[in-house]
């Protein structure tokens, strides 16, 4: 499972790889620390996986997500943010984010979130006539 990070953050990015380290199955496959390049490098690589900072240079995780949620619809989008308030929650999750969790207490999750979209991953990939 590709995972690429969209964060302005180098401890929190340096801190996301550390994590990916721990689940096989998930390989890092790039970064971006801006909105346009995020959006850039996503179109270009075609994570499976996408986790958005929503405060980022030169605009939003939101701006982000509105850029990519049409031609990538098959992305899993793990808003990361030290932001977690209900309205940001509820725009982000409308607009097409998969999980929305809050950087100072739901970090942690992202590991097991991924090892769980691995999962799933791998049972889509098993077709009916090959079981």
């Amino acid at each position: 499972m590709k995972v690429f990070i969209a964060d302005d953050s180098k401890a929190i990015v340096k801190r996301l790889t550390d994590l990916l380290a721990e689940v096989p199955g998930a390989q890092f496959v790039g970064q971006a620390g801006d909105v346009p390049e995020a959006v850039r490098c996503i179109h270009a690589v075609k994570p499976d996986v996408l986790i958005l900072d929503l405060q980022m240079p030169g605009g939003s995780g939101l701006d982000v997500l509105r850029a990519i949620r049409a031609g990538h619809p098959r992305l899993y989008v793990l808003v990361c943010t030290n932001y977690p308030y209900p309205q940001y929650r509820e725009e982000c999750l409308s607009t097409g984010a998969n999980f929305f969790l809050d950087k100072s207490g739901e970090f942690e999750k992202i590991p097991s979130i991924l090892r769980d979209l691995i999962q799933i991953q791998n049972e889509t990939k098993v077709s009916p006539t090959t079981r």
